[in-house]
C-alpha cells in the first residue's frame, strides 16, 4: 500500500492511537491514490474523547471572556504563523488550489477565530428589573456543556473554525469529527490549540457515519452540531431526539440565482461563474441554479457558456486554476449520475464530463433546457454544474426560487432598486444577496430554513447558539 503517512487521534491535548477502531485510506482527489492512513474511531475512542471533555467543561465554563478571547486570539496568531504548514495539509487533503485555499479559506478562518473572541466579551442577558413586586430578575447565559460536532469534507479546516470557535468562546469543550475523508487540517488545528487550551478542551477523532453515530449517541453531549447533508441532518436529529440533545443543522442548498431582464449580463455572468465553479461546485451556496428572465436568457446562456470556455480546473500549484478535483470517487460517480439521469429536451451547452482519467476532475458544465420539477433542478449536484431556466415575470421567479426543499442562500440580480426589495422580502433563504453571490462576512450569521436546517453559523447569533438561558430572581 502506498501510504507515507498513519494519522492519529487528538484527545484530552495529545496525539493518541484508536482504541478499538481500525484505520481507512485517505486517497488523494487529484490522483486517486492512497497517501494516508487515518482511524475509524469505535465507541471506546468516543467515549475517551468524551470522558476529557467532560472534566475539561468543569473548569473550561468557569474560565473568564477575557481568558477565553486571550487563548483563541492566540490560536488565530498561531494558524497564520504556520500558515504554510495549514495550506499543505489542507490541499493535500482536498486537492484544492494553493493560493484560493490560502486566501479564501485559512485568511478567513484566522479572522472569524478572532471575531468570536471578541464576540466572547459582549455576551449579555436581558438587564435586571422587577417585574414582579419585592422580587429582582436577571438573566445569565451559560455554556450547554460538552458539543458533539461532525464537519464536511468540502471546507474542512473552515468548517472547524465555523463550530469550534463558537463553542470555545462560550464556555464549552468539543468533541469533533472532521470527514472521514478530510481530517488533516482539523488534526492540525487541535494540535496548534493544544498549546493555548487546557487539555480536553478541544477533541478530534477520526471515523466514519458509525463514529459519527456513536458521537450522537453518546449520554454526555448536551448538543450535536452537524454540517452535512440533509439525509445526515435528519439522521442526526432523530439520533440526539431520544435523548433531547439541541442540535445545530447547516445542510444542504440549492441556491436561486434570480436574474433579471435588466441585470448587466456580462458582470451577472462573470460574477455568477466564479461563484458556481469555485471550490468545484461543492458548496452549499453555490451560484449553479440560474433563473433568467426572458429577453435575458439566451444572452445569459451564451455568456455563462464562454465563461465556462475560460474556467479552469487543475492540480494545485497550476497556474490559473479556478477550482480542483471533486472530493472523492462517490461524488464524482454522483455528478456523473445527474448528467446521464437528463431529460432528452435537456440541452449541455459545455462540458459534462471528466477531465482526464487520473483523480476525479469535472469539466465546468452548463445545462439548459430544463424545468422545474426535473431532479437537477430539485436536487443539490455538489458540482461544477450550473443549470439555466427562462422564467416569464416575477412572480414565476419567485415560485420557481422557492420551489425546492432547501432554504439555504440565493442572490437577485437587477437594476431595479424595488424589485430586489421585493424579492428580499419573498425568497424564503435564510441568505439572500443583491447583485452579489457567495461573500460570507464573520459578523452576519449563515443559515437555512427548511430542509438546510437550523440554527446560525458565524456572528453574534452563532455564539448565542451555544449558549443556555437561565433566569435569576432574588427576592427583597
Amino acid at each position: 500500500m502506498a501510504s507515507d503517512s498513519v494519522l492519529r487521534n487528538f484527545v484530552n491535548g495529545k496525539s493518541v492511537e484508536p482504541i478499538d477502531g481500525g484505520y481507512r485510506d485517505l486517497v488523494d482527489p487529484c490522483t486517486g491514490e492512497v497517501f494516508a492512513q487515518a482511524p475509524v474511531s469505535g465507541p471506546a475512542d468516543v467515549d475517551a474523547a468524551m470522558r476529557a471533555a467532560a472534566a475539561a467543561f468543569e473548569s473550561w465554563r468557569d474560565s473568564t471572556p477575557g481568558d477565553r478571547q486571550r487563548a483563541l486570539l492566540r490560536i488565530a496568531d498561531a494558524i497564520e504563523a504556520r500558515a504554510d504548514e495549514v495550506v499543505d495539509a489542507e490541499v493535500r487533503n482536498t486537492g484544492k488550489p494553493r493560493g484560493l485555499t490560502r486566501s479564501e479559506e485559512l485568511e478567513p478562518s484566522a479572522d472569524q477565530i478572532r471575531f468570536f473572541a471578541g464576540a466572547a466579551r459582549v455576551l449579555e442577558g436581558r438587564s435586571a428589573g422587577e417585574y414582579l413586586a419585592g422580587h429582582t430578575s436577571y438573566v445569565r447565559r451559560e455554556p450547554i456543556g460538552v458539543c458533539a460536532q461532525v464537519t464536511p469534507w468540502n471546507y474542512p479546516l473552515m468548517m472547524a473554525v465555523w463550530k469550534v470557535a463558537p463553542a470555545l468562546a462560550a464556555g464549552n469543550t468539543v468533541v469533533l469529527k472532521p470527514s472521514d475523508t478530510t481530517p488533516l487540517s482539523s488534526l492540525l488545528l487541535a494540535e496548534i490549540a493544544a498549546e493555548f487550551l487546557p487539555p480536553g478542551v478541544l477533541n478530534v477523532i477520526c471515523g466514519d457515519r458509525d463514529t459519527g453515530r456513536a458521537l450522537v449517541a453518546h449520554p454526555t453531549p448536551r448538543m450535536v452540531s452537524i454540517t452535512g447533508s440533509t439525509r445526515a441532518g435528519r439522521q442526526v436529529a432523530e439520533a440526539a431526539a431520544a435523548d433531547l440533545k439541541r442540535t445545530h443543522l447547516e445542510l444542504g442548498g440549492k441556491a436561486p440565482v434570480v436574474v433579471f431582464d435588466d441585470a448587466d449580463v456580462a458582470a451577472a455572468a462573470t460574477a455568477i461563474a466564479e461563484a458556481g465553479y469555485f471550490n468545484a461546485g461543492q458548496d452549499c451556496t453555490a451560484a449553479t441554479r440560474v433563473l433568467a428572465g426572458p429577453r435575458v436568457y439566451d444572452d445569459f446562456v451564451a455568456a455563462l457558456t464562454d465563461q465556462a470556455a475560460g474556467t479552469k480546473t487543475g492540480l494545485p500549484d497550476e497556474e490559473d486554476v479556478a477550482y480542483g478535483p471533486l472530493n472523492n470517487a462517490d461524488q464524482m460517480a454522483r455528478v456523473r449520475g445527474f448528467l446521464e439521469r437528463l431529460p432528452d429536451r435537456a440541452v449541455v451547452h459545455t462540458g459534462g464530463r471528466q477531465v482526464g482519467d487520473r483523480g476525479y476532475f469535472w469539466q465546468p458544465t452548463v445545462v439548459s433546457g430544463l424545468d422545474q420539477h426535473d431532479e437537477i433542478i430539485q436536487q443539490e449536484v455538489f458540482g461544477p454544474v450550473i443549470t439555466v431556466q427562462r422564467f416569464t415575470d416575477e412572480d414565476e421567479a419567485v415560485r420557481w426560487a422557492n420551489g425546492v426543499e432547501y432554504g439555504l442562500a440565493s442572490s437577485v440580480w437587477t437594476r431595479d432598486h424595488g424589485r430586489a426589495m421585493r424579492m428580499v422580502r419573498r425568497l424564503d433563504f435564510g441568505c439572500v444577496w443583491v447583485n452579489t453571490h457567495i461573500p460570507i462576512v464573520a459578523e452576519m450569521p449563515h443559515g437555512g430554513f427548511k430542509h438546510s436546517g437550523h440554527g446560525k453559523d458565524l456572528s453574534l447569533y452563532g455564539l448565542e447558539d451555544y449558549t443556555r438561558v437561565k433566569h435569576v430572581m432574588h427576592a427583597f
